[in-house]
């Protein structure tokens, strides 16, 4: 086991159903390094993401080189016809179980990140929650903690002073809705916090339509989603991406043959400010 460093971006599985083990397999035979999961039934196949891992040990790409996040999902976002664990049991003992079904369906002894799905209410659930979390850090089965769907940051900032084990990581959507994000941000910066994004594309074409990003395609020779997803990279964002084709998996990687300059990042940080 190693403690495998984040990569630049990371390979999104929900809504992948039946067709999840060959588009990971895909990804990560394309260049991706990072996966990211969860255990809930009702929008992931983490199955399919273990059935892809040991397709792609056969082929000399093991385990260890790669960055596999998954997440616990409290029961409000379970399918109550396919929930992982037992609902009726205490908050830390789901999370136990969780973890359990997540490490059978990945055929993994440990991940390098498990994220809390999204916050729990009241405080004191959460905090139970985390608890849990830091016993399979502490025992060497989650390497490192974060959490997603918190777009408060004093309740993140409350998380992060009462937790033993802190947060590495914030997963969010990133959309207009949470005004991006902006102080929370600069906050998980000044923490060394990795804010990873989702929903990058679908929310923004505003952004992807405007002419900033169009002149920018033109100048670089890449397309209104390559430009968007380089600068989120050089704002030191880690976005997921669910690309289901290999030209657009191509693409995604090949975000790293170029550089935004200073002016242009801060032409498109303002779109988002607008």
């Amino acid at each position: 086991m190693q403690n495998t460093k984040m990569p630049p971006l990371m390979y999104g599985t929900a809504w992948k159903k039946e067709h999840t083990a060959d588009l990971v397999e895909m990804a990560i035979m394309s260049g991706f390094r990072g996966i990211d999961t969860a255990c809930q039934p009702k929008h992931y196949n983490e199955a399919g993401v273990g059935e892809a891992l040991e397709r792609l040990a056969a082929q000399g790409i093991m385990r260890e080189e790669l960055f596999l996040q998954t997440k616990f999902t409290p029961l409000s976002g379970q399918d109550p016809a396919r929930i992982p664990y037992d609902p009726n049991a205490p908050l830390e003992m789901q999370v136990a179980q969780s973890f359990e079904a997540s490490k059978r369906n990945l055929r993994t002894e440990y991940v390098d990140s498990l994220v809390l799905h999204s916050p729990l209410f009241p405080y004191s659930h959460l905090q139970k929650v985390w608890e849990a979390m830091e016993e399979l850090c502490r025992c060497g089965s989650a390497l490192r903690l974060g959490i997603s769907n918190c777009y408060d940051v004093e309740l993140l900032k409350r998380l992060y002073a009462n937790a033993e084990i802190k947060p590495t990581v914030v997963q969010n959507r990133f959309y207009a809705e949470s005004g991006y994000d902006i102080e929370l941000r600069a906050w998980c910066e000044n923490m060394n916090i990795t804010y990873q994004s989702f929903w990058s594309l679908t929310a923004n074409p505003h952004i992807l339509g405007s002419k900033t990003v169009f002149a920018l395609g033109r100048k670089y020779d890449k397309t209104e989603a390559q430009i968007f997803y380089r600068y989120l990279c050089h704002k030191g964002i880690v976005p997921l991406i669910g690309s289901t084709s290999k030209h657009h998996i191509d693409e995604d990687l090949a975000i790293f043959t170029f550089e935004l300059e200073a002016n242009e990042i801060a032409d498109i940080s303002s779109l988002l400010e607008a």
